[in-house]
């Protein structure tokens, strides 16, 4: 078994370069926010452990929001990722129709 901070021999290079990211100081700060945020919701009685909620952001952190308890808000998980922090308010992924696509009505 590796030591703290080693990776196994075998291991994916996707895995590699996850903990290489998440080893960042600004990753560091940014999950020690995250956690800070969650374990307020749990005390303030607003989430509770596996409820499968994720403390989401009316303004996103990539918006220019804050991490204050008045910018927070508990959302379903899923609904909270498909937002995926997207800069702008846009998904980066999916979601609506493409550029150009006709809408139900048959018309652009």
């Amino acid at each position: 078994m590796p030591k703290k901070g080693e990776t196994k021999a075998n291991a994916k290079t996707e895995s590699k370069k996850k903990r290489a990211y998440n080893a960042k100081p600004e990753q560091k700060k940014n999950r020690a926010s995250r956690n800070k945020a969650r374990n307020e919701a749990i005390k303030s009685g607003a989430a509770s452990k596996g409820d499968g909620k994720d403390v989401g952001h009316k303004r996103g952190l990539a918006n220019g929001g804050s991490n204050a308890k008045s910018n927070r808000r508990m959302e379903d998980a899923s609904t909270n990722r498909k937002k995926g922090g997207a800069v702008g308010g846009k998904r980066s992924h999916g979601g609506g129709r493409p550029k150009g696509s006709k809408n139900k009505t048959g018309t652009k």
